[in-house]
């Protein structure tokens, strides 16, 4: 009985030192810094879309809907929900894109497209 008791303190003090990691923050911006690459010719552009203003692309229309980076004191990246449409599409077609970008991620969510790429460089306030 008293090895359970000595047992049972002893968990009861460790169990603050086993409390997780604080999540990760991410700050809210305006502007998404974007780069497209048109894959026929290699022309790669960088964009700066402001958040709800679509911004045209080859054949694409860019919308972010979100744009959030890191903190200055954490490790840089950022991230963006976005809709892309493509005009060349079917008409009343679903987004070619729709969802979450991570700038030091690339690969987790892309967009699959023949001609174009993609990528979120990073979220600035202006």
């Amino acid at each position: 009985m008293r090895r359970l008791a000595l047992a049972l303190a002893l968990a009861l003090l460790a169990a603050p030192l086993a409390t997780p990691a604080s999540a990760q923050e991410w700050v809210p911006r305006r502007v998404a810094v974007l780069q497209a690459l048109d894959k026929v010719t290699a022309r790669i552009t960088v964009l700066r879309a402001t958040l709800n203003q679509p911004e045209r692309f080859g054949s694409l229309t860019i919308n972010v809907r979100a744009c959030h980076a890191r903190p200055a004191d954490e490790v840089p990246d950022a991230a963006a929900w976005m809709e892309i449409s493509d005009s060349r599409a079917a008409e009343g077609a679903n987004p070619v894109f729709r969802g979450w970008m991570f700038a030091e991620a690339p690969g987790v969510n892309m967009l699959q497209h023949p001609v174009y790429d993609i990528r979120i460089l990073e979220c600035r306030a202006q």
